[in-house]
């Protein structure tokens, strides 16, 4: 197996409760009674997704911030999580930041896991919530006919690494801090035909949810909104962290919140995008990939 993807698809075929959504969604949606729960994991390394000598409050804001950035994606109300923590020297810290980012998302730490190790460190957090809309908007359902959206401007979180690694504290909170968007998912749970967060790059979070759909999404680069400056538009198309929502719905749809429309949703064809007019480069990896 050759990376990320190929070691998912060798999942599918673990994954055959319906819950599991054939592993295409950014979650698990899981029908218990007249309850429709939604779960979903993320981890983080360090040396991958944050640098060694960050404060790990931060690491820990960031690690519940993705998490809940999946719940935003179906518009789930977030109940409470469970953290896998790696033991190391400044686990107060992480423990301040669990505490603000908990707060922040009015939801409980539940219960986890402690492990100690040697060299990189890593964390993993899983979200539990609830569904406020159902059936529950999946990353599957984009029609033909319909437009696509994005909520907000892509590129601050890559500036803000650089801001990071250069010490300048007041650039840097887009890439260290996060927000998900949770009452943004809930408000457009009931619109949206497709939907789910941006955390791997635009280009190549629209190109999985076109395959999930079954069709082809037409993307105007141009009307894409882009954090400044404007010459650093094709990186932030790929670079990801940025947590907005990508959506697509009826182009005659009364959306519920100012959303960026940047394509539309077109029958399949050869390639699942298409930018400007013209598929991407077979060897454009289109954002973030392990």
């Amino acid at each position: 197996m050759s990376g990320e993807h190929d070691f998912i698809e060798s999942l599918r075929a673990l994954a055959t409760h319906p819950a599991a959504r054939n592993l295409e969604d950014d979650t698990a949606v899981l029908e218990i009674g007249s309850e429709t729960l939604i779960l979903t994991h993320d981890a983080m390394v360090e040396g991958v997704h944050f640098l060694s000598d960050q404060d790990m409050a931060d690491v820990a804001w960031k690690l519940v911030a993705t998490n809940m950035s999946d719940l935003a994606a179906k518009g789930a109300k977030p109940v409470g999580v469970l953290l896998g923590h790696m033991i190391g020297g400044d686990d107060m810290r992480f423990v301040q930041g669990l505490r603000e980012a908990l707060r922040h998302y009015d939801c409980a730490l539940l219960g986890g896991d402690t492990v100690s190790g040697s060299g990189p460190r890593s964390f993993g957090l899983t979200a539990i919530g609830t569904a406020t809309h159902t059936p529950v908007p999946s990353r599957a359902g984009a029609k033909v006919g319909d437009a696509v959206y994005v909520t907000g401007p892509l590129g601050a979180a890559m500036l803000g690494f650089e801001a990071l690694k250069t010490g300048d504290e007041d650039e840097f909170c887009a890439f260290t801090r996060p927000k998900a968007l949770i009452e943004e998912g809930q408000l457009l749970a009931p619109i949206v035909t497709a939907i789910m967060d941006i955390s791997d790059g635009l280009l190549l979070d629209a190109n999985r949810m076109a395959k999930a759909s079954k069709v082809t999404f037409a993307m105007d680069t141009a009307k894409v909104p882009i954090a400044p400056p404007e010459s650093r538009r094709e990186e932030a198309l790929r670079w990801g962290d940025d947590y907005q929502l990508l959506f697509t719905a009826n182009r005659d749809a009364d959306l519920p919140l100012l959303a960026y429309r940047i394509g539309e949703v077109l029958p399949r064809s050869t390639s699942p995008l298409l930018l400007d007019g013209s598929p991407p480069d077979p060897q454009d990896t289109l954002g973030y990939q392990h």
